[in-house]
């Protein structure tokens, strides 16, 4: 069973005004496992930005004839070296847009070929992407939410705790706002600098023209302290939900745990919630419910 940690922000205002009638009632028909009606749209292999040469991939899906949807960006996992949008685990897209939400589920450039920080970065362009394309879906600007697990799930909580940060905008769309409304993550890694697999998030330094080098010693620990959740924590950061079970074997409970009272100091809006045995978790129904209660009871404080 879980264990829900609920920590809110002393200052924040937790109206109880209600959602748009057809959000709440996809959101309620998803939730008791019965598929929406309303006709899906969807796109396959939509180019949202171009970096370094690359096409940026995502699937998106819609319900028809809607608009002022909220958004749900789909962020894989694989220690940024691995994984795909086309993974069984991550192509949930219809199943969100099934709910209300305009969907998009997205690859990214992979550290093996484009070191850290590329993988965070073709997420904020696909933050920018949504932004600019808004009024041509009929989205809800406010209502942006990512979601990911295992190293997306890091991604998410930057994206919450530090923005676009000290990182060259690239892929396209960069004079449009980055802006979330909230982040998603299950079994995420808040803490580069401790995490076992940490040593991958490697960046480079200098330019074409003065060529590149691997960073190490200080830079590479600041570089990796920067790009851990944990240490961008502040009264500004975005609401989040996390979820860590305490036999997860690929990033340690404790993260988690330190991530919470991080949060809670700086009074952030968030929800913790624990497990004990569901090990390194993904997007399975019961976490998307707990995903899709936390942006209902964000969207009601709006």
């Amino acid at each position: 069973m879980p264990c829900h940690s609920r920590k809110f922000c002393p200052a924040a205002n937790l109206c109880s005004g209600l959602l748009v009638t057809s959000f709440s009632l996809a959101i309620s028909l998803l939730l008791n496992q019965t598929v929406a009606s309303a006709q899906i749209d969807s796109k396959k292999d939509l180019i949202y930005g171009v970096a370094a040469g690359s096409g940026l991939l995502a699937d998106l899906a819609w319900p028809e004839g809607q608009s002022g949807l909220p958004v749900v960006l789909i962020v894989h996992g694989g220690r940024w070296r691995a994984g795909s949008k086309n993974d069984a685990n991550y192509t949930k897209q219809d199943q969100f847009a099934a709910a209300g939400f305009f969907a998009m589920n997205i690859d990214y450039r992979l550290i093996d070929a484009s070191p850290a920080p590329a993988p965070y970065q073709d997420i904020q362009t696909a933050i920018r992407w949504i932004h600019a394309h808004a009024a041509e879906y009929r989205l809800d600007e406010n209502r942006i939410f990512l979601i990911g697990n295992s190293s997306g799930g890091h991604d998410v909580a930057l994206a919450a705790t530090l923005g676009a940060g000290p990182y060259p905008l690239t892929g396209g769309w960069e004079k449009t706002s980055s802006s979330i409304a909230g982040a998603v993550a299950f079994s995420g890694a808040y803490d580069l600098t401790s995490l076992s697999w940490g040593n991958l998030w490697t960046p480079l330094a200098g330019d074409a023209n003065t060529g590149y080098i691997t960073l190490s010693g200080p830079a590479l620990e600041e570089a990796r302290r920067v790009a851990s959740p944990l240490y961008n924590v502040s009264p500004q950061s975005k609401p989040i939900l996390f979820l860590h079970s305490e036999d997860d074997r690929v990033v340690p409970f404790q993260q988690a745990v330190d991530f919470d009272q991080a949060l809670t100091k700086a009074g952030v809006y968030h929800r913790f919630v624990r497990f004990t045995n569901r090990g390194h978790m993904g997007f399975t129904d019961d976490n998307i419910k707990e995903a899709l209660k936390f942006i209902t009871d964000l969207s009601a404080r709006r």
